[in-house]
């Protein structure tokens, strides 16, 4: 394994993930309450993990056998995100009570947990455009190394899911008012949505 090649998948990873997205702003908001953090960090890694593999591996392929991918997706992803934002909106205007970041006894299941992670992973085309179009695309410039490259970019995913996760426990003290957490639900709300429009007009 080439040190340069990896380094340079991990740099690039970390570049295309670094922006705040549906699936960041979700891993965010389970760090700050603590609810399920090493399981909602594992399962976007690990997705991220094997969208870059096939990226790497069948580039170019997935889209002249499947032409109806990207239309499906953008539609189904936009949907979800739609209902996902109007739900953080409704608990941003109706949440009064102070919310305990240390132990939340309405702290959800994990099933549901995971199910609205993946959702937001795997019905978002922007993960498949970072991970299976671009990374993908790159890797064909290290001709012999593109498991260097893939190992770099697998570990920049790692890397970052796990600070985001974990270090938002660093803003904790912050969040232990209700006004705080009305505010970051009504962000999320708005991010969706823009995210969602994006989907819908092709941007």
């Amino acid at each position: 394994m080439t040190p340069s090649v990896f380094f340079t998948g991990l740099g690039v990873s970390l570049s295309l993930i670094v922006a705040i997205g549906a699936q960041n702003a979700f891993v965010l908001r389970q760090g700050l309450k603590g609810e399920h953090v090493l399981a909602v960090c594992l399962a976007c890694a690990v997705s991220d993990a094997v969208l870059i593999v096939v990226g790497v591996t069948s580039v170019g392929q997935i889209a002249s056998w499947l032409p109806w991918v990207d239309p499906v997706m953008r539609i189904g992803g936009a949907a979800f995100l739609t209902w996902y934002g109007a739900k953080s909106l409704m608990s941003a205007l109706r949440s009064t009570s102070t919310l305990s970041v240390e132990g939340d006894r309405s702290a959800k299941p994990l099933l549901p947990t995971l199910l609205a992670c993946f959702a937001l992973t795997w019905l978002n085309p922007h993960v498949y455009l970072d991970t299976v179009v671009l990374l993908g695309s790159i890797s064909t410039q290290f001709g012999g190394q593109q498991f260097a490259f893939a190992a770099g970019a697998v570990t920049g995913s790692f890397l970052f899911f796990f600070t985001l996760g974990f270090g938002a426990a660093l803003l904790r003290p912050i969040f232990a008012k209700p006004a705080a957490w009305r505010i970051l639900e009504a962000m999320i709300a708005f991010l969706m949505w823009l995210i969602a429009l994006k989907l819908i007009s092709g941007a």
